[in-house]
């Protein structure tokens, strides 16, 4: 896969995260990012999630198009849901528009665009 591969567009709407029954984060500005042909991954700013919610874990994932990211735990008042978030700290250069975004695990938490 190439970085052209990569199509981040602006988001019409506003995009609502929830996890643990709660929410924790809603914005007018998430980005729609697709790479290839998998489904899409909306990033939220970093600005308009609850960041008490997120512990920061050891935990890196790379990605040979979008770069290095750090992964978050969601930490709710019943639950713990281990590596449901991730930030692009380093985003490859076709995605430095994900630089202090954050993207959800959709199995662990549900992300609305209403």
């Amino acid at each position: 896969m190439t970085n052209s591969d990569i199509k981040i567009t602006p988001v019409t709407g506003t995009a609502v995260v929830r996890a643990g029954g709660a929410v924790i984060g809603e914005t007018g500005n998430a980005l729609r990012v697709t790479v290839g042909g998998a489904d899409p991954v909306y990033y939220f700013p970093k600005d308009d999630i609850g960041m008490m919610f997120l512990d920061a874990n050891d935990q890196r994932m790379t990605d040979p198009n979008l770069g290095e990211a750090v992964q978050f735990d969601i930490v709710t008042k019943s639950t713990t849901l281990k590596n449901a978030a991730w930030s692009f700290d380093r985003p490859a250069t076709a995605a430095a528009s994900l630089r202090n975004m954050l993207a959800f695990d959709e199995e662990k938490a549900v992300v609305e665009i209403l």
